[in-house]
């Protein structure tokens, strides 16, 4: 089993910056991909940025391109999701994910889960 922590969240106002972690522990491995879906209330999870862990590919959402990136220390088995240029629009439960994905983009096909930290962007 995978467990997933991510810390990083918190209350900012718009057109600041954070800075989102996610640390896997238990049974690691080092292929996949890991990555950040998001959930506002009212809404749908929704895609926001994911990267191979071999390889280093990343992918974004289109809301978020060009303002975030998704990076990773292998050795710490951790993810890092920088947020720029924020939005109150941004403004959800961000969730990071893992797992071997067949459409990296849909939320169904991914393994493990963590439980979530709330990002608020204030305008």
């Amino acid at each position: 089993q995978v467990q997933l922590v991510e810390s990083g969240g918190g209350l900012v106002q718009a057109g600041g910056s954070l800075r989102l972690s996610c640390a896997a522990s238990g049974r690691t491995f080092s292929s996949g991909m890991m990555g950040w879906f998001r959930q506002a209330p009212g809404k749908e999870r929704e895609f926001v940025a994911v990267i191979n862990r071999s390889d280093g590919s990343t992918y974004y959402g289109d809301s978020v391109k060009g303002r975030f990136t998704i990076s990773r220390d292998n050795a710490k088995i951790t993810v890092y999701l920088q947020m720029n240029s924020l939005k109150p629009e941004d403004t959800a439960v961000y969730y990071c994910a893992a797992g071997w994905p067949r459409y990296y983009s849909r939320r169904d096909y991914y393994d493990y889960w963590g439980q979530g930290t709330q990002v608020t962007v204030s305008s």
